[in-house]
């Protein structure tokens, strides 16, 4: 299932797998120019494929690996003779070989798909992509992944910021995911002359700061009640029911690969960093 929205000079698909006519967890790119940012999943590459049918993709600039964001790259590439993908070095692996390098839970293999390998060249912080009217700054933004990349356009003031922010308020996590490492990369790209945020999920804010730094806050103000419930003693589980909530339906989706309880472990694991940011 594809779905496309004119933002402007960018283009927005929202993709996902088809199952009993309704999209499930669906995953979001961006066309710009001749310049795509983001692929979906492979289960909808084909659909992909065609709703770009007289476009051409000259470039795809990939902000992780994770295979709801990869999935068509391959697709796209082939289907249009050709085209560059750019990537963080560890994601240039996985887009290589992404059964070998990026197993998949059952969840993601039925809601995503394996992805289909293509090859990418890498990119890093500090990089500058010229792509006919639109240049891009290739930020390195980790937290939700460490291969996370963020894609900066300065004189249009556009931020296309991947899974770092998709709104709303976080009740779980992946076990890999660092919630400092996101507060630090959100609290930077906070600092940004931003006029749009376009998200790898969820709609474009109408205030990209005002998001930004509710997103913040909320971040902030549950690491320091997680801290202080564990400061009393509780447990992780404790402390998930406790300020979290009961059971959530993605964590038996996912077989607790998004879990609450990874959630708390995140703040916990920061120690003295995690404390001195929270309480700023």
């Amino acid at each position: 299932m594809v779905k496309e929205t004119v933002l402007g000079e960018v283009v927005r698909f929202d993709i996902a797998r088809d199952i009993a006519g309704r999209g499930r967890y669906w995953t979001t790119c961006y066309l710009v120019g001749d310049t795509l940012i983001d692929s979906g999943c492979a289960h909808a590459s084909a659909r992909f494929v065609r709703r770009l049918a007289g476009r051409r993709v000259e470039r795809i600039l990939i902000t992780h690996a994770h295979e709801d964001h990869i999935g068509g790259a391959g697709a796209v590439v082939a289907a249009q003779g050709g085209g560059e993908v750019l990537a963080h070095p560890d994601a240039v692996a996985v887009l290589a070989d992404p059964r070998g390098r990026q197993p998949l839970h059952p969840y993601r293999r039925v809601m995503w798909g394996w992805p289909r390998p293509v090859a990418a060249r890498p990119i890093r912080e500090g990089d500058r992509i010229e792509a006919g009217a639109y240049r891009f700054q290739v930020l390195h933004l980790p937290g939700h992944s460490g291969d996370h990349l963020g894609f900066f356009e300065p004189d249009r003031g556009w931020l296309f910021s991947g899974d770092l922010y998709v709104g709303g308020r976080d009740r779980a996590l992946r076990p890999d995911s660092d919630v400092h490492a996101i507060v630090e990369s959100l609290e930077r790209v906070a600092g940004l002359p931003l006029h749009r945020l376009y998200p790898g999920a969820a709609r474009p804010p109408s205030d990209p700061h005002g998001a930004l730094r509710d997103k913040i806050a909320f971040y902030g103000e549950l690491g320091t009640r997680v801290l202080a419930l564990r400061a009393r003693g509780l447990s992780e589980g404790a402390i998930a029911r406790a300020l979290l909530g009961g059971p959530m339906l993605i964590e038996l989706v996912t077989m607790g690969h998004f879990s609450r309880r990874n959630l708390v472990r995140s703040y916990l694991r920061g120690g003295n960093r995690g404390q001195y940011r929270l309480h700023t």
